[in-house]
């Protein structure tokens, strides 16, 4: 996938604020882009869809650790 291709279309919430502090997706057939909307030629998470409601899940719970 390739984020800024016409095939992987950004999104950004409607929970976004007007703050620029916003995660955006991209969506294909078997993967998803995460990026940070202040930074959208800086780098791009890549996720299998299971994986990133896994990556999700994880976050939910203040579960990351470093």
């Amino acid at each position: 996938m390739t984020p800024t291709s016409p095939a992987g279309l950004w999104r950004t919430s409607s929970h976004s604020t007007g703050t620029g502090n916003c995660v955006q997706l991209a969506f294909t057939a078997d993967a998803v882009a995460v990026r940070d909307s202040k930074n959208p030629a800086g780098p791009v998470l890549t996720f299998a869809r299971a994986g990133l409601a896994r990556f999700l899940t994880v976050l939910k719970r203040d579960r990351l650790t470093r």
